[in-house]
C-alpha cells in the first residue's frame, strides 16, 4: 500500500488524531494494524480491559508478536487490583497525543470503550474521587431514613439532578449527594464544567456490521477460541490470587466474570460458555446504541474491503 499522506504533509501543521471506534470484534486491531503500515501513526489504546496486566486471553489483547510489530500505548499500564477511570485515561490519552503530535506523527485511536472517546472528544467534567466515609454516612442515613427521604434532601439542593435520578437508584442517588457534601458544588453544577480535551482535525470513523448476526458470529467464534487458547488457566491464575474479587473493574470484565462465576461453581462450562457470549453480545449492542447518537462520525462497515482507502483518502484532504 502505498502511503497517499507523505510525512512532510503531517508535518506541516498540527497531525490530526483518527479515533477508530467499533464494537468488540468487529476488526478495529487489524485496521489499526494496516493504517500504522500506511502512515506515521502512533496506536493508543482506548480499551478499559487491555489496560490490566495478566488479561490478555480474555480481552483479544494483541500478541505480544503483534504487540513488537505494532506497539499500542495505554496498555498492560494496571494491577487487576487496581482501578482505571475515563479521568485516568483522558490524563494519559492526552500526553501520549501530544507527545506523538511533537514528533510529526498521527495519533490513532482504537478501541471500544466509548466513555473513553466521549470524555477524551467532549470533556470530563471535574467531579471528586468517592470518599469512603461520607458514602458510609450517607449509606447509614439511608438505612435510618430510607432512600425516599434522601431523595427528598437531593430535590432540596439539587432538583435538575433530582428530577433526572430516581429514588430507587441507591447509587446514583447517593453519588449525587456526596458529590455536594464533597465540594460544597451540585452534581448538575459540576457537570457543565468540562476539563481539558483533545484539540485540532480530530477525525471519527466507526466500524460496524451491516447485519448484526454477522457480529454475533464473530463473537461466539472468538468466545470459543479464547476458550481452546486455555482461557481458562488465565481466569484460575487471577483467581488464585488473595486481592482479586469478583467486585473489582478488572473481574467484571465480560468474559472473565462468567469463567470465575464457572470456576467457582456457579455453573457448569456449557453454561459458562453461554453466559459469556450473550454477555459479549450485550457489550457490542451497547457499543452500537453510543454510536448510533454519536456527532460527526463516519461509518466504515466490518465486511468492506476498502476500509483502510476510505480513513486513508479522509486524512489526505486535511
Amino acid at each position: 500500500m502505498t502511503n497517499v499522506v507523505n510525512k512532510q504533509h503531517i508535518d506541516a501543521k498540527q497531525p490530526p488524531v483518527i479515533c477508530l471506534m467499533g464494537p468488540t470484534a468487529s476488526g478495529k486491531t487489524a485496521l489499526a494494524m494496516a493504517l500504522y503500515d500506511a502512515l506515521p501513526c502512533d496506536i493508543i489504546s482506548v480499551d478499559s480491559a487491555l489496560v490490566f496486566k495478566g488479561m490478555d486471553i480474555g480481552t483479544a489483547k494483541p500478541t505480544a508478536k503483534e504487540l513488537a510489530a505494532y506497539p499500542h500505548q495505554l496498555i498492560d499500564i494496571r494491577d487487576p487490583s487496581e482501578s482505571y477511570s475515563a479521568a485516568d485515561f483522558c490524563q494519559d490519552a492526552l500526553k501520549a497525543i501530544a507527545k506523538s503530535r511533537a514528533n510529526g506523527r498521527i495519533p490513532l485511536l482504537v478501541g471500544g470503550t466509548m466513555m473513553y472517546f466521549k470524555s477524551l472528544i467532549d470533556g470530563i467534567s471535574p467531579l471528586p474521587e468517592a470518599d469512603q466515609n461520607i458514602r458510609q454516612a450517607i449509606a447509614l442515613e439511608a438505612a435510618d431514613k430510607g432512600w425516599l427521604a434522601m431523595h427528598e434532601e437531593l430535590q432540596a439542593f439539587d432538583p435538575v439532578s433530582a428530577q433526572r435520578i430516581h429514588p430507587n437508584d441507591p447509587q446514583r442517588l447517593a453519588r449525587a449527594i456526596e458529590v455536594y457534601r464533597i465540594t460544597g458544588n451540585t452534581l448538575t453544577q459540576l457537570t457543565e464544567i468540562k476539563g481539558d480535551k483533545v484539540d485540532g482535525n480530530v477525525l471519527q470513523f466507526a466500524i460496524a456490521p451491516k447485519n448484526r448476526s454477522d457480529l454475533h458470529a464473530r463473537i461466539e467464534l472468538r468466545f470459543n477460541q479464547m476458550i481452546a487458547q486455555d482461557f481458562k488457566q488465565e481466569v484460575i491464575a487471577l483467581k488464585q490470587r488473595d486481592d482479586l474479587h469478583l467486585d473489582l473493574p478488572a473481574i467484571r470484565c465480560v468474559g472473565y466474570r462468567q469463567m470465575w462465576q464457572h470456576l467457582a461453581g456457579d455453573y457448569d462450562h456449557d453454561e459458562m460458555i453461554f453466559k459469556g457470549v450473550c454477555a459479549t453480545r450485550q457489550l457490542a449492542k451497547r457499543q452500537l446504541t453510543w454510536l448510533r447518537n454519536w456527532q460527526n462520525l463516519h461509518w466504515l462497515h466490518m465486511e468492506d474491503e476498502n476500509n483502510l482507502q476510505v480513513i486513508l483518502s479522509t486524512v489526505s484532504k486535511l
